[in-house]
């Protein structure tokens, strides 16, 4: 039997229940000073890649269709200052968030968390508001935690093939923003309940490399935006959301749950420090080989000296991201979503950025013939689920041969952005998005650090967003 097929600990009845109550008791003031810290960091993160992406493929399109279908409403999708309904702005702010696999992710959880529970934080946040920043924080403290925990609780979501970013952040996001709306523990249950009715995300467009894949974080923040405001009407859900028979942990994951780790020390022992901010935009799981990439690089290893290129991951990772890469789609998530080229870039420039992942950057000739040589590996000997292992052999022109291997991953908490780090690709999101000034960017970011002083958390947020350039 497979690691990932033993038995695992019995899942506790009224899970649903027990979480909704617990969650009724946080406030702001029982946060410690590392989870509020880390919050902000994720705030500045999420809002500077919403931004980063005002051009990225499907974001403009997606607007435009909203746009052509609401005129006004009491939300803002941030790219161009649009007036929608919150659920619909909670979808454009949402996939704009992934659209540039850009944003935060919980490594050993498998979940991007702030594309999903930030966007229907915002949306609910103008329309029921002023909402301070103290009461934003605490919600966004509810979305990031349960949606870490649900992950953990669901070890191998992403291996069966679900996105749970969107099954598991609509959940979070759902409860995230019904705590902040003031829902008592009945009203917290029905929303849990309602936002599973709506949930779903299949891996498939990971794999394919189409555009859904991005539009997915912003499926799941409507859903949890029409939940929280129809357990606010009375609308009654699902009572055992987590634990019953056609609950999640049954029908979704089959079994395949930990589900002590959910409740375990909550409240008490904080999963939201352990998030990571990426310093790549591309998923998570090509994060190892560009490190290793980039290292070879500053090593005087060129591309051209190569004869082969062997890539060892996991096997979650190599379904995610170990396809052959084909230059000749000139598709942008094609490239986010494979391994291959995202070596062969970093070797090549010694960097990966922003304009790595634009056109015609994804044809690039000398990228293709280097991606030809690049065999991806299925290794057995790395944890199945693993995300931060990977190793690569060159086989050199000159018969030589190099190895390099590592099992960690720049962003993480073991090897954190530096603050320097987070407002620099702050900065370089909203110039690339944007084209906004240095004072635009410095305003923005001081609203976002400072969120816990304001009296409209999403007032200030939406005024001090830079308008869309052409």
């Amino acid at each position: 039997m497979s690691t990932l097929m033993q038995p695992r600990p019995s899942i506790v009845p009224a899970t649903s229940q027990a979480l909704c109550e617990a969650i009724a008791q946080w406030r702001y003031d029982d946060l410690p000073e590392a989870v509020v810290r880390m919050l902000k960091a994720m705030l500045l993160d999420e809002i500077g890649v919403i931004a980063g992406a005002a051009h990225a493929p499907g974001i403009a399109q997606l607007n435009a269709r909203l746009s052509r279908w609401e005129t006004g409403g009491s939300a803002t999708g941030l790219l161009g200052k649009r007036r929608y309904s919150p659920p619909s702005a909670a979808l454009a702010n949402g996939a704009a968030g992934h659209a540039l696999d850009y944003d935060d992710q919980h490594d050993p959880a498998r979940v991007h968390t702030n594309c999903v529970v930030l966007p229907a934080l915002l949306a609910a946040a103008e329309d029921s508001g002023p909402i301070s920043g103290r009461d934003f924080l605490l919600a966004h403290a509810v979305g990031a935690e349960l949606h870490a925990r649900l992950g953990l609780a669901c070890y191998n979501s992403l291996g069966k093939g679900w996105h749970p970013t969107a099954v598991l952040g609509a959940l979070a996001a759902a409860l995230a923003a019904a705590r902040m709306l003031g829902l008592a523990v009945p009203g917290l249950v029905n929303a849990l309940g309602i936002a599973f009715h709506q949930a779903s995300g299949s891996g498939q467009s990971m794999r394919d490399g189409v555009l859904t894949k991005r539009l997915g974080a912003g499926f799941a923040a409507r859903a949890a935006v029409l939940s929280a405001y129809l357990a606010l009407d009375g609308i009654s859900g699902a009572r055992h959301t987590l634990e019953g028979s056609a609950g999640l942990f049954a029908l979704y994951e089959r079994g395949e749950v930990d589900g002590d780790i959910l409740m375990d020390a909550l409240g008490s022992r904080w999963r939201i420090p352990d998030y990571s901010l990426k310093p790549y935009p591309c998923c998570r799981c090509n994060h190892t080989a560009i490190d290793l990439g980039i290292a070879l690089n500053a090593r005087g290893v060129r591309p051209e000296q190569l004869a082969a290129v062997e890539i060892g991951i996991g096997h979650v990772n190599w379904l995610t991201v170990g396809a052959a890469y084909d230059p000749d789609r000139d598709d942008i998530v094609h490239a986010q979503f494979n391994i291959a080229y995202g070596f062969a870039r970093a070797l090549a420039d010694g960097k990966v950025d922003l304009r790595a992942y634009t056109r015609p950057a994804i044809s690039a000739a000398r990228i293709g013939a280097l991606t030809a040589i690049t065999r991806v590996v299925d290794d057995p000997a790395i944890g199945a689920s693993a995300i931060e292992p990977a190793w690569v052999k060159l086989r050199l022109k000159d018969g030589g041969t190099l190895e390099v291997r590592a099992d960690r991953i720049k962003g993480s908490p073991q090897d954190p952005l530096s603050e320097a780090e987070r407002l620099a690709k702050f900065r370089d999101c909203l110039a690339f998005g944007l084209d906004a000034t240095r004072g635009e960017t410095d305003r923005l970011a001081e609203v976002l650090l400072d969120i816990e002083r304001q009296d409209d958390a999403a007032g200030a947020i939406v005024a001090a967003f830079p308008p869309l350039r052409p």
